[in-house]
Formats: C-alpha cells, structure tokens, sequence
C-alpha cells in the first residue's frame, strides 16, 4: 500500500507529537479562570479560551455529552478536535465527559514534564509516567491505513486518556535522550499558563510565543521609564541627602 508518507511523517514525527502534546495540554488546562475571555490567557492564544474559538476547523461533535455541559466542556472539546484535526488525526473525534476527565488527569501529570527545569528531573518525571501509564513498546499500522509506527498504549483503539499520555510520554522521552535538556518549558509571562516544546539545540526559551516575549519586553520598558521618571534628579534640591544651597549675598549674622 502507498501512503502519502511525506505528510504522514511530519505530521507523525517525535517534534510534531510532542507540539501536539503541548498544544493538548493548553487546551485541556485546569485553571478555567486564567482562559477566561479577556483575559492575559485568552491574549496570549490559548485554544479555547475565546467563546467558540476553534483553530483549524469546524465545530466539533461532541457526541457523548449532555445539555448539562458547561461551557468550559463546550470549548474544550472543540480546542481538541481541532487540535487533533491539525495533526492528522481521523473523524470522529469524540469526548465524553469520562474522556475530559482521563484527559485532564493526563494533561496535568504532563505538564509537570513541561515544568520541569532540568533534564533529570523531566526525567524521573517521564518515567514515573511511563510506569504508570504505558504499555508495552509495539509497532503498528492500524490495519495498513498508516506507515508502521511506535505505540506504547495497550490497543489501537485504546481510550483517548491512555493514548494521549502514552504517546506523548514517548515524544518527550525522545526528546530529553535526544537533546540531553527538559523538553520545552512553562511560559514565563504571569498570567499565562501554556507550555511550549523548545525546539533545536539553540537557547531555552522562556515564553510560549512571540506575542507573550513581546508583551514582556514592553511592560519591562514600560517600567524601567516609569521608574527613571518617578526617580528625584540627583541635582534637584529635594534630592535626599544634599544641603539646600544658599542664595549668593552677605553671610548671615
């Protein structure tokens, strides 16, 4: 069988899993209040975090849920569709609230990879993850409709909370042996809660995106010139510490 392997593999590889697993984590982030509309979260481009905002396709079917959702589920499932969408993965793409739930679990356990600040502890972190969670390294082609690939959950059709933690568990394994560093990072903006992959060997980078590093850099500045204004002039004759100079004339009696 051919496949269009060129779009299959970079669509599939351990960099582009392993942005897939940074881009599920934001989706699928806790602290609902920092993703609010509004908000440096929703500034910074959090899927979801905007009222229906869905990257990268249509709405999603959210089969399996109820008219109880709340809107934070609503959100939710459209930002993993079309996360998912964006990386290649086929319809449907399905969530009960079962599934957000296992999904969450994951994604909160991940991102303490993501935060981890050198390369032993996203490590020790990666394993304990991968003995919990994983299971046994195997090859698969779904049936000949893919390339054989690595799979470290239990079945093809595995629910979507061991398939998202086994396989994002593999990418980031690779890319701490491969790279000898954490995997990416927390952005470094306050107020913004997403994660991101450091890609190549270049510097770490502190911020998710150019907009948050951009944001940073001018409140930095904006601060810096606050500060200088606000700041009495060393020749004024308020500055503490210097004597009011006298007017030129006879010294006083």
């Amino acid at each position: 069988m051919v496949f269009p392997s060129d779009d299959w593999s970079t669509r599939h590889s351990v960099a582009a899993t392993a942005r897939r697993t940074a881009e599920l984590v934001n989706a699928l982030a806790v602290d609902e209040q920092a993703l609010a509309p509004g908000s440096r979260a929703a500034d910074a481009g959090v899927p979801g975090a905007e009222e229906g905002a869905v990257a990268g396709g249509g709405a999603a079917d959210t089969d399996g849920g109820t008219d109880a959702d709340s809107a934070a589920d609503i959100r939710t499932r459209e930002a993993l569709a079309a996360v998912l969408r964006a990386y290649g993965e086929a319809e449907p793409l399905t969530f009960t609230a079962d599934d957000l739930a296992g999904l969450r679990a994951a994604a909160r356990r991940l991102r303490e990879v993501f935060a981890a600040e050198h390369a032993d502890v996203a490590a020790d972190r990666l394993n304990r993850l991968l003995a919990d969670g994983a299971g046994t390294f195997r090859l698969t082609s779904h049936g000949g409709g893919t390339p054989w690939h690595p799979h470290l959950d239990s079945d093809d059709d595995a629910p979507w909370a061991e398939w998202f933690l086994a396989s994002s568990c593999l990418a980031l394994a690779v890319l701490v042996w491969d790279r000898q560093r954490p995997p990416g990072g927390v952005c470094a903006s306050p107020g913004c809660p997403r994660v991101y992959v450091t890609e190549g060997r270049g510097p770490n980078r502190r911020y998710c995106s150019r907009r948050c590093a951009t944001r940073e850099r001018v409140a930095a500045h904006r601060a810096r010139t606050a500060q200088r204004t606000s700041a009495p002039s060393a020749s004024s004759p308020s500055a503490p510490g210097r004597p009011v100079p006298r007017p030129a004339g006879r010294t006083p009696s």
